[in-house]
């Protein structure tokens, strides 16, 4: 996914804050305007206090107007930026918990095939690091970015009416920048995403040692596991210097290109002046500009290196996103409400790989109230037989019924209401007793909970 595509996705998850977002980008837009008035005033005001008014639209005789303008415009600017940062943070923060639990919602929906395939230490850091990075991106865009970019729109356009020898230096620094950027973009895009990589495999090996913590001190592999953590790490930082030595080169050029592009508007300044095509006010006026620029065009490669370091946490995080659960409601999928138990397997099949089945040609009735057992050893398709029941898959060929009805005909959850499952290893949430055992009846009362625990 290119990044232009990548950021247009993640502006598309504003949902329901889209509304509040095209507000703040028509704040941004008149920020962006206001903004270069300071420079403009200031350069006029220069050229009446030397005693030689530019005419033009902002010509005048006395400074006053001029100053009393700067100061409109000054509060301005304080105001609507000041209520510009204050919605785009309650922005971010609001729909980066509307996206954490839609995210969540969603992999919980995912199929058990998903789940065993992918690691729960990787889920979650998928999460937190793609709302994260969700986060960040929509704060720095309402905040900071968007202003800058429309900036630049606005400044070339009017510094080039003011004055076109001038605004080609700022021209040709802005094509600078560009080339620059696009370069380091393409050179370090798929270092970057290799270093994503490692990421990924540091917080899935460190979560794996900690889910079995019992195992790693009863056979003494504590500095094994620590040695191994240190192994992925170092193989991290090794792919992640270059990148950073990238953009360490933009910074650096972006500092030096602020004096080159002062002394380049002062020397064409003086010459221009002395021919008379321009006055001491529009010189000041224009290393007002350069300043401004450089300031813009450094936010925006902020901007740029931002998308930029984000992009693999983004592509993992719609990647799983993307995921499309195998099992789900059919079209006009139906709530059997409670069924009696009349449980059919009619020449069910299932393979997990294409290759060697788990289960073949299964058939069996089992009745209201009858106990039926499958009997046989290990992987000879018990637990995937029920799991077929439960529908954690479907079967590649044959039909399971209940009461008659095939059950991809009814609902997951009237279905799956339905059955009462007993897990081979004992499950609890790191919850209350009271939570665990609301699990299989969310309506229990305290004394149906104190049976259950008698009885357990």
């Amino acid at each position: 996914m290119s990044l232009v595509r990548l950021y247009t996705r993640v502006l598309q998850l504003l949902g329901t804050e889209a509304r509040l977002g095209w507000i703040l980008a028509g704040a941004n837009l008149l920020l962006a305007g206001a903004q270069f008035a300071e420079p403009v005033l200031f350069g006029r005001i220069v050229d009446v206090l030397s005693g030689k008014p530019a005419p033009g639209p902002l010509s005048s005789s006395s400074a006053w107007p001029l100053l009393a303008a700067w100061v409109a415009f000054g509060l301005f600017t304080i105001l609507c930026s000041a209520a510009v940062a204050l919605n785009a943070d309650k922005l971010a923060h609001r729909q980066r918990q509307a996206v954490l639990t839609d995210y969540f919602e969603h992999i919980m929906q995912l199929p058990l095939t998903f789940h065993t395939g992918t690691h729960s230490g990787r889920l979650m850091k998928v999460m937190l690091n793609g709302t994260d990075s969700l986060w960040r991106l929509w704060l720095g865009f309402f905040r900071e970015h968007f202003a800058a970019i429309l900036s630049l729109v606005v400044l070339l356009p009017l510094a080039f009416y003011i004055n076109w020898r001038l605004a080609i230096l700022l021209f040709a620094l802005c094509l600078i920048f560009t080339v620059l950027t696009t370069l380091v973009v393409r050179k370090t895009y798929g270092m970057q995403s290799e270093v994503e990589a490692h990421y990924s495999d540091l917080s899935a090996r460190a979560s794996d040692a900690l889910g079995n913590v019992a195992l790693v001190q009863s056979f003494v592999r504590i500095d094994a596991e620590v040695q191994g953590l240190r192994f992925v790490a170092d193989k991290l930082l090794a792919v992640q210097m270059p990148v950073l030595s990238w953009w360490a080169l933009v910074t650096v050029i972006t500092r030096a290109s602020t004096t080159i592009t002062v002394l380049a508007i002062f020397t064409v300044g003086i010459i221009l002046h002395e021919q008379g095509q321009t006055t001491v006010g529009e010189i000041v006026m224009f290393v007002s500009f350069a300043t401004m620029l450089i300031q813009k065009l450094e936010q925006v490669v902020s901007f740029i290196n931002s998308v930029f370091m984000e992009a693999p946490r983004l592509q993992e995080f719609f990647d799983v996103l993307d995921a499309v659960p195998a099992v789900r409601d059919r079209p006009g999928a139906m709530d059997g409400g409670r069924l009696s138990g009349l449980v059919e397997f009619n020449d069910v099949s299932f393979s997990y790989d294409g290759k060697r089945p788990a289960v073949e040609d299964l058939s069996f009735t089992a009745l209201p109230g009858q106990t039926i057992a499958l009997v046989g050893p290990t992987d000879a398709g018990k637990s995937t037989a029920i799991a077929l029941l439960h529908r954690a898959f479907d079967p590649q060929s044959g039909i399971i019924k209940i009461d008659g009805m095939d059950i991809r005909g009814l609902k997951l959850t009237a279905l799956r209401r339905n059955i009462g499952v007993v897990f081979q290893e004992a499950l609890l949430f790191n919850r209350s007793l009271a939570d665990n055992l609301r699990v299989g009846k969310p309506d229990a009362t305290e004394e149906e909970m104190l049976k259950a625990l008698e009885r357990a």
